[in-house]
């Protein structure tokens, strides 16, 4: 198993600025960190992978679906295409940064909604764009970790039973899911059974607090959430996901509007105590 932490909560685009504070991550125990690319170009992933290294921290990196207009399930022929050529470039900076998964809702954008639950046509635009994908990742050892969202960020996907489905669709071994705690909080009536439905297909596991903030200060059962995946045999990225109010460019889109931990430095350090501890006790 490996911790791991995503930077979504310092910023949405990583720069040197960010660096003293990744190297005290490396200082608390942290394998690797999550790099969000929402913007910028491979060229600029590539410095960072190199500053990574040298820091001596793995990485993983995630991404979403940025508009309607470049939407790889789209019915536009013209807008699957962009959708589909934001994929690559994804795909393109997760290389350049060197990370073992591209993950994140990279299916529909965020917020976009149709009145309906996704289509056979659009499951089918999907399941095409994202098997092209894997192909690419696969051929240079990276796996893809496509992740469900809660039905008020989504339509397309938002279940295990949803996402276990999808994957026969896409049909590549490339392609896994990325469970994220907070999500499955709210649509899945349990997370243990949730877990087993998916598998062995999980990619990267987000632990995330149902609301957000420091996990174990909250609702979410992670002994059973722990034992569910320590029972699949999964032992991959076990990676913090929570966010801040300080950053008005993702304020709009987590909904977080007020402060879920009290500085960084407490977020940082009882997460990873509190990961370590209750893997360590989660016997499979």
């Amino acid at each position: 198993m490996q911790v791991g932490i995503n930077l979504l909560c310092l910023s949405g685009f990583i720069e040197a600025d960010h660096l003293p504070i990744i190297r005290h991550l490396k200082d608390l125990g942290y394998d690797g960190v999550e790099i969000p690319v929402l913007r910028g170009a491979p060229e600029h992933y590539g410095w960072l992978g190199r500053e990574l290294d040298a820091i001596g921290l793995r990485r993983t990196s995630t991404s979403v679906i940025p508009s309607s207009h470049a939407n790889p399930v789209s019915d536009d022929p013209d807008i699957r295409a962009a959708g589909r050529k934001h994929l690559d470039w994804a795909l393109d900076c997760a290389l350049a940064l060197g990370s073992e998964s591209l993950g994140g809702p990279i299916h529909a954008p965020i917020g976009h909604f149709t009145g309906t639950g996704p289509t056979a046509d659009e499951l089918r635009y999907g399941a095409e764009a994202h098997h092209a994908l894997a192909e690419r990742a696969s051929a240079s050892g990276v796996c893809l970790s496509i992740e469900p969202l809660n039905r008020f960020e989504t339509y397309f996907l938002n279940t295990m039973a949803q996402a276990r489905a999808y994957l026969d669709l896409v049909d590549h071994p490339a392609c896994r899911i990325m469970y994220d705690t907070f999500h499955a909080h709210i649509e899945e009536q349990s997370q243990p059974r949730a877990i087993a439905t998916l598998g062995p297909s999980m990619g990267v596991l987000h632990v995330s607090e149902n609301d957000r903030g420091i996990p174990g200060r909250g609702q979410i059962d992670f002994d059973a959430v722990f034992s569910a995946v320590r029972t699949t045999g999964y032992d991959g990225w076990v990676t913090l996901e929570a966010f801040g109010a300080g950053l008005p460019e993702l304020a709009a889109a987590t909904r977080v509007w007020r402060p879920l931990f009290p500085d960084f430095e407490t977020l940082f350090a009882e997460s990873i105590a509190f990961i370590r501890a209750k893997w360590a006790a989660a016997n499979p």
